[in-house]
């Protein structure tokens, strides 16, 4: 079952890059996707597994999402 939501995951995902690439230039779409799978990936790892929330680790992941919205601003 694990397998199956990964893989639906993954469909849903990449179809929604897709989507986002008819609106902005790609280099611009994959930052923002990348970014969101990192950003998400290290928040959830924060609240189910207790890593770590350090003021510097949350600071340098505002700076990943303060990247991609400047990407966004100036690509365009």
């Amino acid at each position: 079952m694990g397998l199956s939501i990964i893989c639906i995951s993954f469909l849903f995902s990449f179809s929604l890059l897709t989507a986002a690439m008819q609106e902005i230039s790609m280099g611009t779409a994959y930052a923002v996707w990348t970014g969101i799978g990192s950003v998400g990936a290290t928040v959830l790892g924060m609240v189910f597994y207790g890593e770590s929330r350090q003021a510097s680790r949350l600071f340098f992941l505002a700076l990943v999402i303060a990247a991609a919205v400047g990407l966004k601003l100036v690509g365009e």
